[in-house]
């Protein structure tokens, strides 16, 4: 669905908007909805918490379609991690591998 509105008009689709205004303007929406979140996640309101998340999660597959990227590439990456313990994974990454 967010690949489709791709090629929407941008005066009709908010998310056809963003894709047109390009990866500066996805990532400032993705950190202004990163930022609410901690926020709700700090005042312990769950339904605003749970409100927020939702906007970053929709932003963020935003940015990964707008890169050519989708929840699966996401998946697949917890699913290689899934029996790894973080503090291995961390040092991996921290390696360069």
């Amino acid at each position: 669905m967010l690949e489709s509105r791709k090629r929407d008009n941008p005066n009709g689709s908010y998310v056809a908007s963003l894709y047109r205004k390009g990866i500066d303007e996805i990532l400032k929406k993705v950190e202004e909805e990163a930022n609410e979140t901690v926020i709700a996640a700090k005042a312990g309101d769950p339904d605003q918490l749970v409100y927020e998340t939702a906007d970053l999660w929709f932003h963020t597959l935003i940015m990964l379609v707008h890169q050519g990227l989708g929840p699966d590439d996401v998946l697949n990456e917890l699913s290689r991690r899934f029996g790894v313990s973080g503090f291995e994974e961390k040092a991996v990454r921290s390696k360069g591998g």
